[in-house]
């Protein structure tokens, strides 16, 4: 069983002072409303329990905390550009999700959930623009790729890829991944613990 199979719930934060001291590894997943961010987060966990799965996009309405082990915690940020919240409610994860990303020292990378069916949104561009912007390494998971026959999903990835590149540089790479069908799982889950490094002392 991987280490991520360990992870636990640990807190929910409204607010940066509500979150737990600014030490150790942090891993966060941004992305889409309805990209499949709380399936990615239990499939790499093998836990279909940790992250809340809804049916109605926009239900990650706080920064949720799971921990690993002592130091090291992988974030579910709010969701995106889809969700049918009222604006203030909205502007005020946009404010919430900025000052994480700026100013949280214990972020080591960003996790972006893509829908595979319909890859880099506006709002796809504008994180990994942010994430470029503040030295922060980008891995984007194409989620839902059993949806794709595997000829489209060898263009998707292709094309992202391309696009990635000539938009980000170096620090960003992207793979196929599905929750469902098991897809990328290890590839993902080397990802995060590379960013997270060894447990603290």
């Amino acid at each position: 069983m991987h280490i991520l199979h360990t992870l636990r719930f640990s807190k929910s934060a409204n607010a940066m002072r509500d979150l737990p001291p600014d030490e150790g590894a942090e891993v966060a997943f941004a992305g889409r409303s309805n990209a499949g961010k709380s399936s990615a987060l239990n499939a790499l966990a093998a836990h279909k329990g940790l992250a809340r799965v809804s049916k109605t996009p926009g239900r990650t309405q706080l920064i949720n905390i799971f921990a690993l082990d002592d130091g090291r915690s992988l974030v579910d940020l709010p969701g995106y550009g889809y969700a049918k919240v009222p604006i203030g409610v909205r502007d005020h994860w946009r404010g919430l999700v900025d000052s994480y990303l700026k100013h949280r020292q214990a972020l080591k990378g960003i996790v972006l959930i893509v829908d595979s069916r319909h890859p880099l949104k506006e709002f796809d561009r504008q994180m990994l623009a942010y994430a470029e912007a503040i030295g922060l390494p980008c891995h984007v998971l194409l989620t839902k790729s059993d949806k794709l026959s595997r000829s489209e999903a060898a263009r998707t990835l292709a094309h992202t890829r391309a696009e990635i590149g000539a938009e980000a540089g170096s620090r960003v790479s992207v793979q196929l991944f599905s929750a469902t069908a098991k897809v990328g799982l290890d590839e993902a889950r080397e990802v995060v613990m590379r960013w997270l490094g060894p447990a603290a002392a």
